[in-house]
């Protein structure tokens, strides 16, 4: 299977970084399972830091490594979904021990729900019911150097901005 990572450099080895911001399934590497994805990523940031070019990096991903690794996985938002992405965003060093974590995307219009859950706008139930109605896109986390093995670099392809 095919994963794709967008980035300002290319990427050969990837490798767990901290955020500087709060993300969805915490510290890691991610990968998107949609190139479209992975590149409006690279064209927002690189718009952001006036960079001339980005990349797409695209890996081959094991996915029998699933079953190898303790792995957590969201096929839609649930409750769980939805606690353990606010447990990422909101509790002060929380960390989690999963090697791979999957599920969707918490993009603009999933984070202005998010926002409104905070809020207490929503309950949960209304949020997820919120979230189901997008098209959501959907994300690999690659949390431990472990998760890192399961993945082959196959090519950096340059976006020009």
């Amino acid at each position: 299977m095919k994963l794709y990572h967008g980035s300002l450099v290319a990427i050969s080895q990837p490798e767990i970084r901290q955020a500087t911001h709060t993300l969805d399934y915490g510290r890691g590497f991610y990968t998107a399972t949609s190139c479209e994805q992975a590149e409006a990523w690279v064209r927002r940031k690189g718009n952001e830091r006036k960079s001339p070019r980005g990349f797409v990096n695209v890996y081959e991903f094991d996915h029998s490594a699933l079953g190898k690794l303790k792995s957590f996985l969201f096929y839609k938002p649930t409750e769980e979904w939805v606690d353990f992405v606010m447990q990422n965003r909101t509790v002060k060093g929380f960390c989690h021990d999963y090697d791979i974590v999957y599920g969707p995307v918490a993009n603009d219009r999933v984070y202005a729900a998010f926002a409104l859950y905070e809020g207490g706008v929503l309950n949960k139930q209304e949020l997820i019911r919120e979230l189901r109605a997008y098209q959501l896109v959907d994300q690999y986390l690659f949390h431990t150097e472990a998760a890192l093995q399961s993945l082959t670099f196959i090519e950096a392809k340059e976006i020009l901005l």
